[in-house]
Formats: structure tokens, sequence, C-alpha cells
């Protein structure tokens, strides 16, 4: 793979010198962006995959829907529709992407939204709505948002930072320079301030950008995908055989944190916003019967949506599934996080 990847090091110069002249344009205002009078919010990252947007576009959802008519906005990646769409609570994840349709089911009194066009998405949204979060935008320079939050997985800050296609960044680390805040997500929870130091010296900010570092709370109840009956993580025995099924893109924490409750793990993985197969399905089901009565499945909240489909409910019907839900918490700085947030917000309203 090392060796593949640098028979791609050529091309990924012509991308860095094709991104960075397209940045260019933008600051120099050879290309246009477009502002709008609400607050928006975008949630991005330089590196593909992984960081942890839905966990913190729920996080802001839950801290600003009870005072704002507010909406989301994203591509809806791996849907098979186009333009722009208003996702409907339960809808099938093809119509609108895994992630936007996850959002519409557990927040189903705001707004979400799918379109390719970030600022045809907003002129449809702008009239009706007091603030809008853009899921996955940093890139889309042709929006000039009042807010750029870009992540960066912790697990990852080590790693080269090449561009595509040799390494996995959008575009080069000096792009944080657009964001005014950063978050480093998936931390451990005893992450120590001088450790978080260091990475704040090595991200060389200026004096108006502030870092800020998050982690993963699991829930301590599964979620049954069908009924929404819960199972706490307590009563699993340490020898229940638990079928993991993940379609995201670094399903290792997870992982990690399903060995803490059994011994006896079958892992099914598949690549991010995996489409499950009809065969997938087969073989899940054939795993569940080796392993006998007793057995349980694990997934993510984004994978379950998948799962609902009608076909996978004919062919899963009476298992065992559960969804395991997540949610972001900032240890030590999330008064100052909100604050933060708030004070953008109520600043362009």
């Amino acid at each position: 793979m090392a060796t593949f990847r640098l028979l791609l090091f050529p091309f990924s110069l012509i991308y860095g010198i094709i991104v960075w002249l397209r940045n260019k344009f933008y600051d120099w205002n050879w290309l246009s962006s477009t502002s709008f009078k609400l607050p928006l919010i975008v949630i991005g990252n330089l590196e593909v995959g992984g960081v942890g947007k839905t966990p913190l576009t729920e996080y802001i959802i839950r801290l600003l829907k009870s005072d704002f008519k507010m909406a989301t906005l994203s591509r809806g990646y791996g849907r098979k529709t186009k333009g722009f769409r208003l996702v409907e609570e339960n809808e099938n994840a093809s119509l609108n992407g895994d992630e936007p349709q996850q959002l519409k089911n557990k927040f189903p009194d705001i707004t979400v939204a799918v379109c390719e066009d970030r600022v045809f998405g907003v002129e449809k949204l702008e009239d009706a709505h007091e603030l809008i979060v853009l899921d996955d935008a940093y890139q889309h320079r042709a929006l000039k948002a009042g807010m750029n939050i870009l992540l960066f997985d912790y697990h990852r800050l080590k790693h080269f930072k090449l561009l595509l296609p040799a390494g996995n960044y959008r575009e080069s680390f000096a792009g944080k320079s657009r964001a005014q805040m950063i978050v480093i997500t998936k931390c451990p929870l005893d992450l120590s301030e001088t450790e978080k130091n260091k990475i704040k010296e090595s991200f060389s900010l200026a004096h108006h950008q502030k870092i800020f570092f998050s982690s993963l709370a699991y829930s301590k109840q599964l979620k049954k995908i069908d009924t929404g009956e819960s199972l706490a993580l307590e009563e699993i025995a340490a020898d229940t055989p638990i079928l993991l099924l993940t379609g995201i893109a670094r399903p290792a924490l997870l992982r990690k944190e399903v060995e803490k409750y059994s011994s006896h793990i079958i892992h099914h993985n598949y690549p991010d916003h995996h489409h499950f197969s009809r065969k997938n399905m087969l073989k899940l089901v054939a795993d569940f019967k080796k392993c006998g009565t007793g057995a349980l499945m694990i997934t993510t909240e984004k994978d379950a949506v998948r799962l609902k489909s009608q076909a996978n409910k004919e062919l899963l019907a009476g298992l065992p599934i559960y969804e395991w839900p997540i949610e972001v918490i900032f240890k030590h700085d999330e008064l100052i996080f909100k604050e933060e947030i708030l004070k953008y917000v109520k600043a362009v309203k």
C-alpha cells in the first residue's frame, strides 16, 4: 500500500496545485462567495471520513433547537436522488443519505435538507429559518459562512498530512486558517493539559482562532432498532456472542468499546456509507444461527438507518439488533464552546 501511495504522489502534487489555486481565487475574490443575513455554521474537516461531524452536528442541534427555528443542510452522501430535498422522518436512507436521515429521525422537529449546491440549498431554506447548520461544507467556498468549525481526529493528528490521492487530505493543513474554531474529536477522557498544550502549539493558530477538545460518550443503553426497547449494557454477560455490524470510516473505537462487554465478537465490517446488500444480510443471519440463542447484534445509529429498509427488515425480522447511541462531550471547556456558538448566533441575529 505504501508503494502504491508513493506512485500516486505526483498526482497529489497536481491536485494540491489545483486546490491551492482555487482557494487563492476565492481569497482574491476572483471567484465569488455568496453570504447570507442569517447565521450559517459550517462543520467540516480537511481529512476525508470518520472525524465525527454528525455527532457534533447533533450536539449543536441540542444546544440551539429550543431557541431558534433551525435547519441542517448537507450533500446527502450516498443518496440515489439529486437536487434539493427535504428529509421526512423514517424515510428510506437511499433517498437522503444515512446521516441526514439519522438527524431527521432523532430530531423530527427541525428541518433537515439535502442539496449538492449549498448556496441553492440555503436560498431555499433562509426565509423560513433563523439558523442553518451545514454538515461537511468547509470546502464549499461558493458559500460564505459566518462560523467555520473544523474537526480533527485525535488519533490521526500525527499521521502524514498528504493530499489525495496519495493521502487522505482534501486540502493542505494550511486550510485550517479559514476556521474560527478547531475541535479535536475522539479525545481520551483523561487527556492531560500538557498534551492539550502540545497539540495547541502544533496548530500555530491565529489569535482569533479557538481550539477545543471533545470526546465520545457511549450510552449505557442499547436501543432495539425495530421496537426502541432498551437493553442495559451491564445486563450483557461476558460470554454473550455479539455480531458487530459497521459501515463507517473508522470502526476501531467502537470495536474497542464492544470488547469491554464481550470476549466473543464477530465483526462484519464494511466501507463507510455501505448499502447493505441481500448477500450481506444473509451472511449476517447465517452467523446469528451459528452463534445460537443468546446472541445479539450491535451496530451504529448511522448503520441502523440503512438497515431499516423494507428489504432488510424482512430478512432480519425477529433478530435482536441494537443500535448504540453516542454523544459528543466537552469535558472541561463545554461552557466556553457553547458561549462561542451563542455569541456568534446572537451577533448575527
